[in-house]
This record gives C-alpha cells, structure tokens and sequence, in this order.
C-alpha cells in the first residue's frame, strides 16, 4: 500500500466522497474551500503529490479530469494495480454523441446521433451510455460551458445533489437535481439562471440520466 500523509488521504477521500455523490470529481476549487486553502494551487500541489504517488491520474483535457487509481500493489510487479489492466486499445469504449433532441422522441433515437467517439471508459465515475453535447451556460459553476460533452448514464432516479439530464416538455437540459416530497428543483449552477421546479410525476417532466464525467475540446 502506498503511504500517504494524513492531508493527502483527508484529499483522497474527498475526490472519492465527490464522486460518490455527484458523480465528479471535485475542482481544485472546491478542494481549496473545503479545506481552508488561501488559494486552488495549493490544492494542485497535493493533486501532484497524490498521482506521482499513484493514488490518481491527472488527466489533460477534460474538466475535473482527475481518475482515481487502485493503490493495492500487483503482487506480479510491486506497481500499484492500475499497471495490470489490459491494454488501452482494449479497453476503449463506443460512445453515441447526442446533438439536439426532438421533441417527444428517445433521446437515443438514431436521428439524434450526430457521431460516435471512442474514449477511455476509466476517464468516467461509471460507464456512460451516450455523450450530450452541452448548450447553454448555465451549469458554468459546475465547470459545464457551452460546447462541452457530458457523459450520460441512463436512469430514471437520481438522488439529491447529483447532476442530471432532464426532460422538460420539448427540451432537455442539464441541471443540479433536489427532490422534496413532490417537488422536484432542477438548480443551475450560474445565477444569471432560475430555478426549474416541477411536479414529480408530471407528464412535461422526466430524467434521462446521470452525469458521469465530462469531455472537452481544447484549443
């Protein structure tokens, strides 16, 4: 077992309890407001620690890109255990990208593919169903811009808190799920945006998935 100081592993369990309940990891931001950091770069400071210890990989180019990695040694090499999965060209994962969605229809429905992306399924809290492009800022806080590709698992519940893709009449849209009895709160992530709130059950509301990561395209 790799050894970590008590802040690394009080670090650690954050980016797991974040993902655990979010389905993301947190910002560097946020790392630094739970614990009382002047500033985000001290939080990547410990970041780096953490993935030259090999407790995370860092990864470029996707927005709260930190994977957690399995810290239990390979008994076969003494490396921490993400050294002994199989090939990356073997384990890549089809993803369907969802552009705009017609009203009424599945949100899968083959109209609405506009391609396919190969991707790493390690890069996602759990393996996702579909990528959905991202329209809009209102989920800037939650590090979603305009333009970038969430990655969807389909379901139809989801609890407090959790980033969900929802069905409202004729749109679809991302937002911050609360649930209190029947009322249901979609929360943006921007104030500039309202409040969604509707009642569970209603004909004009339905969820389509939970967020589970995020792709972006750099410049």
């Amino acid at each position: 077992m790799i050894k970590l100081t008590a802040r690394q592993e009080q670090i650690l369990n954050l980016i797991k309890d974040a993902i655990t309940n979010t389905g993301f990891p947190p910002t560097r931001a946020e790392i630094a407001t739970e614990l009382g950091f002047r500033s985000a770069n001290a939080a990547e400071e410990h970041l780096q620690a953490l993935a030259r210890k090999g407790a995370i990989e860092i990864s470029p180019g996707t927005s709260r890109g930190i994977r957690l990695l399995d810290m239990h040694p390979d008994r076969s090499n003494g490396r921490p255990g993400q050294m002994s999965l199989p090939h990356p060209a073997l384990m890549q994962l089809s993803l369907p990208l969802v552009g705009r969605v017609a009203a009424g229809s599945p949100i899968l429905a083959q109209e609405h593919i506009d391609t396919t992306y190969t991707v790493d399924p390690a890069l996602f809290a759990s393996r996702p169903d579909y990528l959905l492009k991202v329209r809009g800022m209102s989920m800037r806080d939650a590090g979603i811009l305009d333009g970038d590709l969430l990655a969807v698992k389909k379901a139809t519940a989801a609890r407090n808190g959790q980033i969900v893709v929802a069905r409202l009449g004729d749109d679809v849209t991302v937002k911050r799920y609360r649930k209190t009895g029947s009322l249901v709160e979609l929360l943006p992530e921007n104030p500039d945006f309202e409040t969604i709130r509707v009642t569970s059950g209603s004909d004009d509301f339905s969820l389509e998935g939970l967020a589970v990561g995020l792709l972006r395209a750099w410049a």
